[in-house]
């Protein structure tokens, strides 16, 4: 039997509620994120805010003093790329479930987005560094306190 047409579009609708919310919650949780990573030569931290900029740099443990300018030039941009590309992923994960079809509304097919095209190449390369979360995401508490979980 055939759901009749007034319950059908009832249930659509709360659907559209649900992920209208939803989107409001990964939007406004996004507008906080932010990630910190290190060189590999543990010389520089960067980080970056929600959009990928970024929104800080710390030179650690003086390691800059011994560095030629092209060294610590690599090692800034080394950090900030992996960091930015760290926030992309996160993105691209907490959108996901937008891109999905609906399986209460069969007509909600989802959408389809080309994250390669957005972020680049390199985001949907697996990520092995991810650290703790499964977001990847520095949790609040240690980025006020400049503290990344990687030692």
């Amino acid at each position: 039997m055939t759901e009749p047409l007034e319950q059908r579009l009832e249930r659509a609708m709360a659907e559209l509620r649900s992920a209208q919310e939803a989107v409001e919650r990964t939007e406004r949780e996004l507008r906080q994120a932010s990630f910190a990573v290190l060189s590999s030569d543990r010389a520089v931290r960067a980080t970056v805010g929600p959009q990928g900029e970024l929104t800080g740099i710390e030179f650690l443990e003086e390691r800059y003093r011994s560095m030629s300018p092209q060294e610590l030039a690599a090692s800034v941009l080394e950090a900030a790329s992996a960091a930015r590309l760290k926030m992309n992923r996160h993105v691209m994960k907490a959108m996901a479930p937008f891109t999905e079809p609906s399986s209460e509304v069969p007509e909600l097919k989802g959408f389809e987005l080309d994250w390669e095209r957005i972020f680049g190449p390199g985001v949907l390369e697996k990520d092995d560094e991810d650290t703790g979360r499964a977001d990847g995401a520095v949790p609040g508490w240690r980025d006020a306190l400049g503290e990344d979980g990687e030692d």
